[in-house]
């Protein structure tokens, strides 16, 4: 890790307000891609509206992560028969077997408040990460959920983490033979603080997941069933270290690549909340930026500062289409 990033890995260059980031590769092109919540930062002050409408913007990199074009919003995800602007928020993406599966967040139209709007889960599916078919919308444990994170179980079937907002900002957990028909197991976490944007990976020899609470809250498993709190990491205090352009604040929605032996936590920022002369003009503002991420007994270590230099290559399969990558 030694090449020096001074600024953040990537912003929007239309929106400027991109968050929520998921990162899979592109077999088809070799190259990685970042699927994002591009927030519409500069429309006019109308209460929430801005965060609603979002498309899903994509990035790709051709150099293992390190650098990021903008390429666009993906395609395809109106319902048939329906009209209209909507809210997509939080994309999770995995492939199998040369397909790629996404399940996201959806809101109708553009609300301007928080309350009253319904939040579904949909399915979409892709031959090419471009262009996507609606499959069905999941039967979840309440319409307020949002933020999915996929792994497989290691016998075929799937396990999906999510936040519910009906009940307490917790997160849920619901399992699949077929990533199409979910059952839904129950609350897997319920703290004191609210909990988000769940992100599930393994790196040494444990399995972790990592929530949004302002910070990102570790725990550890054996077993992807029970969780042990192992402390926070992106919080505040870390970014005083970073030196990094926009790395300031709390690292938000974080989403984990593993590649040799580093957890790469992609995460947002909102930089200009954190500057002394803030204004509610340019508070909106997001970028996306990048830590790693290395067990340390029965925590993870977090480096967030300018010797982090991203390489996703030991992560990248060989071949065709039929790899299976999972975040």
């Amino acid at each position: 890790m030694t090449m020096q990033i001074d600024g953040p890995l990537f912003r929007d260059p239309l929106g400027d307000g991109a968050a929520d980031p998921t990162v899979i590769w592109n077999p088809l092109e070799r190259a990685w891609w970042m699927v994002y919540t591009a927030r519409r930062v500069g429309d006019p002050e109308n209460g929430v509206g801005w965060v609603h409408g979002t498309a899903l913007g994509v990035a790709s990199s051709n150099d293992h992560g390190k650098s990021w074009v903008y390429r666009g919003t993906m395609s395809g995800l109106a319902l048939p028969g329906e009209w209209g602007q909507d809210t997509f928020w939080a994309p999770e993406i995995i492939e199998v077997r040369g397909v790629f599966h996404m399940y996201v967040a959806h809101v109708r139209g553009v609300p301007t408040t928080w309350s009253g709007s319904p939040r579904t889960m949909r399915h979409y599916v892709s031959e090419d990460l471009a262009t996507w078919s609606f499959r069905s919308c999941l039967n979840l444990s309440s319409d307020r959920v949002i933020d999915a994170c996929v792994y497989p179980l290691g016998n075929g079937s799937f396990r999906m983490w999510y936040k519910d907002e009906a009940d307490g900002n917790s997160i849920w957990s619901a399992d699949s033979d077929d990533l199409d028909e979910w059952r839904v197991n129950g609350s897997v976490l319920r703290t004191e603080v609210a909990l988000e944007g769940p992100n599930v990976f393994f790196l040494g020899d444990s399995y972790w997941l990592i929530a949004d609470a302002k910070c990102q809250r570790v725990y550890r498993s054996d077993d992807l069933q029970s969780w042990t709190y192992a402390g926070t990491v992106l919080d505040i205090a870390s970014a005083a270290s970073s030196g990094r352009t926009d790395d300031l604040g709390p690292g938000l929605h974080a989403q984990v690549v593993v590649a040799d032996g580093v957890g790469w936590a992609f995460y947002f920022t909102h930089p200009e909340r954190y500057r002394p002369d803030a204004t509610a003009a340019n508070m909106r503002r997001s970028t996306i930026q990048v830590a790693a991420l290395l067990p340390d007994g029965d925590g993870l270590r977090c480096i967030r500062d300018s010797t982090v230099d991203v390489d996703l290559s030991a992560a990248e399969p060989p071949g065709s289409a039929t790899s299976v990558v999972f975040r």
